[in-house]
C-alpha cells in the first residue's frame, strides 16, 4: 500500500501510518513479522512470480498457512490461500 502512495496510483485520507493503524484494528489486522522460516522458505521457491515482495508474502502464506489478500492470479500456482 505504501509503494502505490508513494507512487500516486493509491491516495489515503491524511497521514498514511494513521490510516494503516486504524484500519488494523477496525478490523483485527496484525502484522506479520518476516522470519528466518519464511527467508529459507523463499529460497525453495519455484519462479512462477518474480517480485521479490511478493514472493516473501507466499512464502510466509506458506510458512503460516494463512491467506493472502491479493488480485494477483500468479500467487495461484503456489498453491496459497488467495483472498481476491
Amino acid at each position: 500500500m505504501a509503494i502505490k502512495v508513494s507512487l500516486g496510483k493509491l491516495t489515503v485520507p491524511g497521514d498514511i501510518e494513521v490510516f494503516i493503524k486504524e484500519h488494523m484494528m477496525m478490523n483485527d489486522i496484525a502484522l506479520l513479522d518476516i522470519s528466518l522460516r519464511h527467508v529459507a522458505r523463499v529460497s525453495c521457491l519455484p519462479f512462477h512470480h518474480r517480485d521479490p515482495f511478493d514472493r516473501l508474502m507466499i512464502a510466509q502464506a506458506l510458512v503460516e498457512d494463512i491467506p493472502i489478500v491479493s488480485q494477483d492470479i500468479a500467487f495461484d500456482a503456489y498453491g496459497v490461500k488467495r483472498i481476491g
